[in-house]
């Protein structure tokens, strides 16, 4: 269920408010929550999974990434997590949202861009479209 993708970063498709147990006891120390609330009926608001995170000893950030797309705000944020540890999981709907923000967020900090395409494919994320921008944020970072 956890695609682990480095050492430091994981995704998953959405978790349940009792899954943050299981990722405390597989070593995560934050919960990265990239869904909109209300996205989708049943799906846990991030009051609940803050709440679920924060019982199971977890740092949570809430950076939700909509139809609109991703902007600077939100890379910068996840970059921000990133800078304060992992391992981290980070969630939406498929995985793919949290791959493609870790993606921008791992080159802003000046990451290594074949490596994070590497890292991506390898979780059964293609993120070789962005390659560009990868690697325009790199070089600022």
């Amino acid at each position: 269920m956890f695609i682990r993708l480095t050492p430091d970063i994981a995704v998953a498709p959405q978790i349940a408010p009792e899954d943050c147990a299981a990722a405390a006891a597989a070593g995560y120390v934050a919960i990265i929550n990239n869904r909109p609330d209300g996205e989708a009926p049943g799906q846990p608001d991030a009051a609940t999974m803050r709440a679920a995170a924060t019982a199971a000893g977890l740092r949570y950030a809430d950076i939700p990434v909509d139809h609109t797309g991703l902007s600077l705000a939100q890379v910068e944020a996840m970059a921000a997590e990133l800078r304060a540890g992992g391992p981290i999981l980070a969630f939406c709907r498929s995985g793919t949202r949290s791959t493609n923000l870790w993606a921008l967020a791992a080159a802003s900090l000046g990451g290594d861009c074949d490596a994070i395409i590497a890292a991506a494919d390898a979780g059964g994320y293609d993120v070789s479209g962005m390659a560009p921008t990868l690697r325009r944020l790199a070089a600022q970072g």
